[in-house]
């Protein structure tokens, strides 16, 4: 008899066997799937740690990270958060990111970008550093003689790394080095040379800062051979010309110079 012969009871019949036998097929599929994803051959077996590793290796990962790792490896292969062991490792000292992939068929690839550090930032080993993006992190000292101090409300840091490169740069045209930079709360400014000496930069955008730099840099020879002495302070701040401490001798480059208001 054709199907559209046949009654309505019949046909709502067939179609709610149909339906059961479909819903049936599905669960035990279900089933299937969810035994087959926690059989213990889709364990986490290992995780082989790849990339920047300078300062980290296996035996400090199991010490740092064994407890959370368990917690995060609970399930399986294919069910692990990689998010979550992705977040783990960048809790980890100076690791700045981590990408985690999995291994087929059942290890975790974790590649990592340490910091690379480029100054202290506050004190030198303060335990908070800056890498070279300008983001400060914490790190246990370790052996980092001649890196810089960088200082300012945190929230500035890749501010006072970007104009500290490009003040050293300024300054290298005579042979000096940038120990310190520092940004105060009210905005002003604050250089310490490799020599000692301190620059008072003043406030301002990084433009107008390195333009009185290069103010500096450009008459400085003339004024150490007119007095020489050891160079013992700097202020920049005025419109036309500088303050220069020498040992010994005190001097403003322009007589009719006069200090910028409110820059202390």
């Amino acid at each position: 008899m054709p199907a559209a012969d046949l009654p309505l009871d019949v046909k709502l019949m067939t179609a709610a066997t149909r339906a059961l036998a479909a819903l049936f097929a599905f669960m035990c599929l279900g089933a299937f799937s969810l035994w087959a994803v926690r059989h213990p051959v889709w364990s986490v077996k290992g995780i082989s740690v790849h990339g920047d590793v300078v300062h980290q290796n296996a035996v400090t990962f199991r010490a740092q990270l064994a407890t959370q790792m368990k917690t995060s490896l609970s399930g399986s292969f294919l069910t692990v958060d990689l998010q979550q062991v992705r977040r783990l490792f960048e809790t980890v000292p100076w690791v700045r990111q981590a990408v985690v992939q999995r291994e087929f068929p059942n290890r975790l690839r974790v590649t990592l970008q340490e910091h690379q550090a480029v100054a202290w930032w506050g004190e030198s080993g303060s335990g908070q550093l800056v890498n070279d993006a300008g983001e400060v992190f914490e790190a246990n000292p370790e052996d980092l003689d001649g890196l810089p101090e960088l200082a300012g409300p945190r929230d500035q840091s890749a501010t006072v790394w970007a104009l500290y490169q490009a003040l050293l740069t300024d300054l290298a045209r005579l042979d000096l080095g940038l120990d310190r930079l520092e940004l105060n709360e009210r905005g002003s400014w604050r250089a310490t040379l490799d020599s000692g000496a301190k620059v008072e930069l003043g406030r301002g955008s990084p433009e107008d800062l390195q333009a009185r730099v290069r103010r500096f840099t450009a008459t400085l020879s003339q004024l150490t051979q007119r007095y020489p002495g050891a160079l013992e302070s700097v202020d920049l701040r005025y419109p036309n010309g500088y303050a220069l401490r020498v040992h010994g001798v005190t001097t403003v480059s322009d007589s009719d110079a006069k200090p910028q208001p409110n820059t202390r």
